[in-house]
């Protein structure tokens, strides 16, 4: 195994990975062990008593972050008529229809969500094999297909960001960045945990959030405990 760099053992004695940490002291750890040279991603990782195995256990949604990702989000809106109106007026940063399949078709991915009305999807459906494996592909539980594509355009530049359950029943979500702070980060971290909580399937049984942890990009996994 690869030893791990001289800046990542340092910031790593900061925090004591058999410990259970208050969420508030968690927020101040992943912040205090975020030192890169750039500005870290601080993501959350919710264990769940789930089987994703199971259709009836699958863990998907979204949520709207209170202070944003720390990224302003590229929008392709495909569709057409008044409703294209409607998405450049929201803000969009590319609208279009056919013309934008054909660029997504050659290879072109150069945005972070996309989103679509219904009447569309059977040309959105034409690069399924490009967006899918990106995590690019409108769905409606999401709410990128949508006839109401000014409101998904104004939600995603917003902060809104999708969260669903990994092959080990982990949920990773990006929450901000370090160099929003303990409070923003909380703000965050709380409504992204809520969501998750929201989210139990009914045929979800025994414990439910078996643990949860924070992380920067370059930083140790920092346990905490969240009191409903």
């Amino acid at each position: 195994m690869k030893n791990k760099g001289k800046r990542y053992n340092e910031v790593a004695k900061l925090v004591d990975k058999k410990a259970v940490y208050e969420l508030d002291k968690a927020a101040e750890l992943v912040v205090a062990t975020a030192k890169a040279k750039f500005d870290e991603t601080i993501e959350v990782h919710a264990k769940l008593g789930v089987d994703g195995r199971q259709a009836d256990q699958q863990v998907r949604g979204t949520v709207v972050l209170p202070n944003g990702t720390g990224k302003e989000a590229r929008v392709v809106v495909i569709t057409k008529g008044n409703l294209a109106e409607a998405a450049t007026a929201a803000g969009a940063d590319f609208v279009g229809a056919e013309d934008l399949v054909a660029k997504i078709q050659g290879g072109w991915t150069d945005f972070d969500v996309c989103i679509t009305s219904p009447d569309m999807m059977g040309v959105v459906g034409r690069v399924a094999r490009v967006l899918g494996p990106r995590g690019l592909m409108p769905n409606v539980k999401s709410g990128t297909v949508t006839m109401d594509v000014a409101r998904a355009v104004k939600e995603a530049k917003a902060g809104k960001v999708e969260y669903r359950l990994d092959k080990n029943n982990i949920v990773h979500v990006i929450a901000g960045k370090a160099s929003f702070g303990q409070e923003k980060l909380l703000e965050n971290i709380k409504a992204i945990v809520e969501a998750i909580i929201k989210s139990k399937p009914a045929a979800a049984k025994g414990i439910y959030l078996r643990s949860l942890s924070l992380s920067s990009t370059m930083g140790p996994g920092i346990k905490f405990q969240y009191k409903i």
